[in-house]
């Protein structure tokens, strides 16, 4: 991307443009990040931009913070600067108070990977208690039932959240949420929080993500503070808590968060927890906190099916103050087929992509801006790729794809090779059944219903789907 295509209508490249270069980074890290991690380190920051966009200046609240952003952050943000601009970026970082340089990056030959974990990463220093004296509960008050695009993915996930925001510690107790990255599971939490403290101001709720109730036991531990610990935890009304998986291995987490779990059980507060996966796929967990999580309810969300998603970018795009034409959205969400952050992330692209070039959004300039994308799709999901990877999975030959043999144990996994074929390429059903020895399209339209209908009812097939659908998208 050249210069020019920054430029005010003047000639000269404006404020608004540098601004609007440091946001389409900050929205590719949301994007790229854990939630936790963007929230505590990049959210926070401010840049300023050179005029001719040579340099860019991240203003950093303190020393700590700022030698941490150095050390973990600043080759990937050096790195998605440059992608954006097209050209060489300096990066600096200062501390904002004083704004005084404290080191000057170039970008590097290839960026740094933040490589932080619950244990290694220094705490933020935010408290749970607000300076007022009121609990902090950790909820973004964005994230509603009202902000929620509903479909058949997430239908029965958002009526039990409902369910349980008007009555909590009722009925389904705790409440298990699974399924991939970016669904929207973390947004359900949030909402169910949100509704709750609508209805009981007074209400003690927290969410939190698993890493940091890991890092909480770690310094109780460190410091003797396990009353204080159990203090905070188990007078809570309502614990939302994100990727329990990451207890994994984590022997004395697991034992506070039982000890936690059955004190708020008692005392009939609910707890909400979302995971990758369904409880008893849970790797490394104690038996005993595995049946705590299977004993209420457990649902998952699965990707948004094509009228989700197409709704979803329509709404988003109206919540940034623009327009997207509905063809445009069927083309990007005919493309973008895994979860709700990537398709996020494609919408930014297409916004950065629209205003840096100041052109209308249009089919031909989401193709441009997608252009990797789109261009990593066509080379690695094939009809083809898709029937090796399941005949390999379910131990069969890939010519029994295309044969006409019908026993359960080639039949079903054909069936799950022509759903699989029509979730991720843009085949249309006659082309898909040709590929699979010349079967007529009603045949392909049986497997896909079959399999579709099943995946919300089975969960052990649910769950080879994921790993299916993770494989093929590398």
């Amino acid at each position: 991307m050249t210069e020019e295509s920054h430029r005010s209508p003047t000639g000269q490249p404006g404020a608004d443009a540098g601004q609007g270069l440091w946001q389409a980074c900050v929205e590719q890290l949301a994007q790229d990040l854990p939630e936790q991690q963007f929230n505590t380190w990049i959210k926070p920051l401010t840049a300023q931009v050179a005029e001719d966009f040579s340099k860019v200046t991240v203003l950093v609240g303190n020393r700590f913070k700022l030698d941490w952003i150095r050390a973990q952050y600043a080759g990937r943000i050096a790195a998605l600067l440059e992608g954006l601009y097209g050209q060489s970026v300096t990066l600096e970082l200062a501390l904002a108070q004083r704004e005084a340089i404290a080191r000057t990056y170039v970008r590097p030959a290839a960026p740094e990977q933040s490589s932080t974990t619950a244990l290694s990463e220094p705490s933020s220093g935010n408290n749970d208690e607000t300076p007022a004296g009121a609990f902090r509960n950790r909820l973004n008050a964005a994230l509603t039932f009202e902000t929620l695009v509903e479909g058949t993915a997430n239908r029965m996930a958002r009526s039990a959240a409902m369910h349980v925001a008007g009555m909590p510690g009722h009925l389904y107790n705790p409440l298990f949420i699974y399924g991939g990255v970016g669904l929207g599971k973390t947004h359900l939490m949030h909402a169910v929080g949100n509704r709750l403290l609508a209805d009981r101001p007074d209400a003690k709720v927290l969410y939190i993500h698993a890493e940091q109730f890991v890092s909480d036991v770690v310094k109780a531990y460190q410091r003797r503070t396990f009353d204080e610990f159990k203090e905070r935890y188990h007078s809570l009304d309502l614990l939302l808590i994100d990727d329990v998986q990451f207890f994994a291995n984590k022997d004395r987490t697991q034992e506070e968060f039982f000890n936690a779990f059955e004190a708020l059980l008692a005392k009939k507060s609910h707890i909400v927890m979302t995971s990758d996966t369904y409880p008893k796929g849970l790797a490394n967990i104690h038996e005993r906190l595995v049946s705590r999580f299977d004993s209420g309810l457990t649902v998952a969300i699965e990707p948004p099916e094509l009228e989700m998603r197409v709704a979803i970018l329509i709404n988003k795009a109206r919540a940034e103050s623009t327009e997207m034409p509905e063809e445009v959205a069927f083309f990007v969400a005919k493309n973008v087929r895994s979860n709700v952050r990537e398709l996020e992330g494609a919408l930014r692209k297409i916004l950065a992509y629209s205003r840096f070039n100041q052109k209308e959004i249009s089919i031909q300039l989401a193709r441009e801006a997608l252009r990797d994308l789109l261009s990593i799709q066509n080379r690695q999901i094939s009809v083809e790729n898709i029937q090796k990877t399941v005949a390999d999975y379910y131990k069969i030959k890939v010519a029994d794809m295309y044969s006409k043999k019908r026993p359960a144990s080639i039949a079903r996994p054909r069936q799950i090779a022509m759903y699989l074929a029509k979730e991720l390429t843009q085949k249309s059903l006659p082309e898909i059944g040709e590929l699979f020895g010349g079967r007529d399209h009603t045949t392909v339209l049986h497997a896909v219903r079959k399999i579709s209908g099943e995946r919300q009812q089975l969960t052990e097939l649910n769950q080879q789907l994921h790993v299916l659908e993770q494989t093929l998208k590398g």
